[in-house]
């Protein structure tokens, strides 16, 4: 149920700014009908490339680059293909820890990042690899051990660490200096369960949030802030949530039925259990809102939750006409969240869409400049003017 008042919890980012960002389909699923795959959008470099330069060009300040092992693109990879092809947009590049060890992974997210020249952001995901089954509490030990050496090698003159996962280390972290300064590439984050929330309160910048309603918003984001006040720190929060805006209320709430009109419930379930988290925390909690909604799928004013029926992760929309959507917008930055990463289907389309109707009226800033991690002149490294290390 949506909330009378709204007090801001403490975040780090005060000032009334909003990071607007997009969505791409590295991982596939972009479709006309939730629950159809369709071909002629399947994730290659072609359709990839194409949503993340409309994004850019339409003014969003930021796009999510997601991570999955599915037919499609690989995160890094496509990342370093597209960023000498952009000028303004930030990536925000999913990282799955443990994947590559990781002062490796300092230095390719550093050359990245200098590619970009300060336009990078990480989604930490923390999970399993594909095809295995692992401890919860080992996973979380390596996504922070993981954290600890990407700071190191970000920060510090030497990576010196001894950990359960990754022990006996003692390196230069020459090779990993990143472009941006102040801390390097801010570090997004998202995940209900104790081990999640423990690891973003005590390392990450921004704790990312699927929808939900408003108050349970609210309380995970009082909760999220205590923790991080407990290290001493201050998050910022953001939200991943899909959107549907047209013209008039009606027209909205006539597309979200458009989208569910060729969806078979059997065929939607598999394409949902192909993710790798479909059965996480998450995911299982955003089930859990549609048992409340209503006859048409809405579980408060404006928030549909039917979308999660045919895919894993945030599986709700805000539906409406472009005030309404703006409204909802602004209920969530009274309450604290900073950053909003936005997808719609059809991506390239959606994107358009909001872009007419929304995205003007938002105060839209990169997060990355809010932080003050991009330097105003070119910082002194060993990949631009610093010593040459051998």
């Amino acid at each position: 149920m949506a909330m009378d008042n709204i007090e801001m919890v403490p975040i780090r980012t005060t000032e009334r700014y909003a990071e607007i960002s997009w969505f791409d389909e590295l991982c596939g699923g972009d479709t006309q009908y939730l629950g159809v795959m369709e071909g002629e959008r399947r994730s290659n470099y072609e359709h990839c490339r194409e949503i993340l330069l409309e994004a850019e060009k339409l003014g969003y300040k930021n796009i999510l680059l997601p991570s999955q092992f599915n037919v499609g693109q690989d995160v890094l990879a496509f990342a370093a293909a597209m960023a000498p092809q952009t000028t303004k947009i930030n990536l925000l590049t999913a990282i799955r820890c443990g994947e590559l060890y990781p002062p490796m992974l300092a230095r390719s997210i550093a050359t990245l990042d200098h590619i970009l020249k300060g336009r990078l952001t990480i989604n930490i995901i923390n999970s399993e690899f594909p095809g295995k089954k692992e401890d919860a509490d080992y996973r979380y030990k390596r996504c922070a051990e993981t954290i600890e050496i990407l700071k190191q090698a970000w920060e510090n003159d030497r990576i010196i660490h001894d950990g359960e996962v990754y022990p006996g280390l003692n390196l230069p972290a020459d090779p990993a200096k990143p472009y941006q300064q102040n801390g390097g590439p801010l570090l997004y984050f998202g995940g209900i369960s104790e081990g999640a929330r423990d690891v973003c309160a005590r390392y990450c910048d921004v704790f990312l949030m699927w929808p939900e309603t408003e108050d349970r918003l609210y309380d995970t984001m009082k909760d999220m802030s205590a923790r991080a006040a407990a290290y001493g720190r201050k998050l910022d929060f953001g939200l991943r949530i899909h959107v549907i805006v047209r013209e008039t209320e009606e027209e909205a709430k006539a597309y979200s039925r458009l989208l569910m009109s060729k969806f078979n419930e059997e065929e939607g379930l598999r394409i949902k259990n192909r993710s790798q988290d479909s059965k996480s925390l998450g995911v299982l909690r955003q089930n859990e809102l549609r048992d409340g909604a209503d006859n048409d799928g809405f579980i408060e004013p404006h928030l549909w939750a039917e979308i999660g029926k045919a895919r894993s992760g945030c599986g709700a929309a805000i539906v409406g006409n472009p005030e309404q959507v703006l409204a909802k917008i602004n209920r969530y930055m009274d309450m604290g969240i900073r950053a909003f990463i936005f997808s719609g289907y059809p991506l390239l389309e959606e994107s358009r869409l909001f872009a007419k109707y929304v995205l003007p009226h938002l105060p839209n800033m990169s997060m990355p400049e809010l932080q003050n991690r991009i330097p105003k002149e070119t910082p002194v490294t060993p990949l631009t003017t610093g010593a040459l290390v051998h």
